[in-house]
């Protein structure tokens, strides 16, 4: 690890889809026993993937029992919809996550947010859907209502919430990372990581802020070692492996930790 280079984390997305809470709440144990440093959901209302009509929670809900649950790992969605619920709700819920994950210190919570993308949720649950640009528009407008009520709060947040925005959208969506974010997940292949993080450093000067000051966070996913090695290379330093039920297989979570293990010597 080079001084300049941020420690790597490990962080796992527990999909709430195709298994039972049990199943999940389980997982979550073992995970943080196993020592990863985040444990995400996701913010939808049916499954992405496999039978459409399958076993599924909500997001926020679980977070709230997470947060009772672990008492070390941090945990968030990997990303709620920003379109789901009012801006104010969402700062508050935020909060009170944040004190419930504190247990006597700093809270654990990040609010990892997007703009939105799966349509389903919002035709079935009566969100209007409007169009790519109109929901980063809510976004970009959203966050700072977000932040306010932050400070106004009473009690405040235990500690000053990290805001991870999840997108990679050259135009709007990585200037509002500029000026919002504290984690960046990025969804990119080295290559396109490379680019994009050239554009937020241009947005980060139109509105004043270094963005390596940014933690860049980026999937796992099947990507090889060499690609994973690629991305850190570049300033990643977050990693994300996605499990899904009905069994969340978490054995290749252990190779990843000793990977981290060894970036952190």
């Amino acid at each position: 690890m080079t001084a300049e280079h941020r420690p790597v984390r490990i962080g796992v997305q527990i999909q709430p889809q195709h298994a039972t809470y049990e199943k999940f709440r389980d997982t979550a144990a073992a995970l943080e026993v196993l020592g990863v440093d985040v444990l995400f959901n996701w913010d939808h209302f049916f499954p992405l993937r496999g039978e459409p009509n399958g076993l599924h929670f909500e997001s926020w809900t679980m977070l709230a029992a997470l947060a009772e649950q672990t008492s070390r790992v941090e945990i968030g969605a990997l990303v709620n919809c920003n379109s789901y619920r009012n801006a104010n709700l969402q700062a508050d819920m935020a909060r009170t996550i944040d004190h419930i994950s504190a247990k006597g210190g700093q809270g654990r919570f990040i609010f990892g947010t997007g703009s939105g993308w799966f349509e389903r949720d919002y035709d079935e649950y009566g969100y209007e859907f409007g169009t790519a640009g109109s929901r980063l528009d809510a976004l970009a407008r959203d966050l700072p209502v977000i932040e306010d009520r932050w400070a106004r709060l009473n009690p405040p947040p235990t500690r000053r919430i990290p805001v991870l925005i999840g997108g990679g959208g050259e135009k709007k969506t990585l200037r509002i990372v500029a000026q919002h974010a504290d984690i960046w997940h990025s969804f990119s292949d080295a290559a396109t990581l490379e680019r994009k993080l050239g554009i937020l450093a241009e947005h980060g000067r139109a509105v004043g802020r270094d963005t390596t000051q940014i933690e860049i966070s980026t999937e796992i996913g099947n990507r090889s070692l060499d690609e994973v090695e690629q991305q850190y290379a570049l300033g990643a330093s977050l990693f994300t492996v996605g499990i899904s039920g009905p069994d969340y297989d978490i054995s290749r979570v252990k190779d990843w930790l000793a990977w981290r293990d060894e970036k952190n010597r």
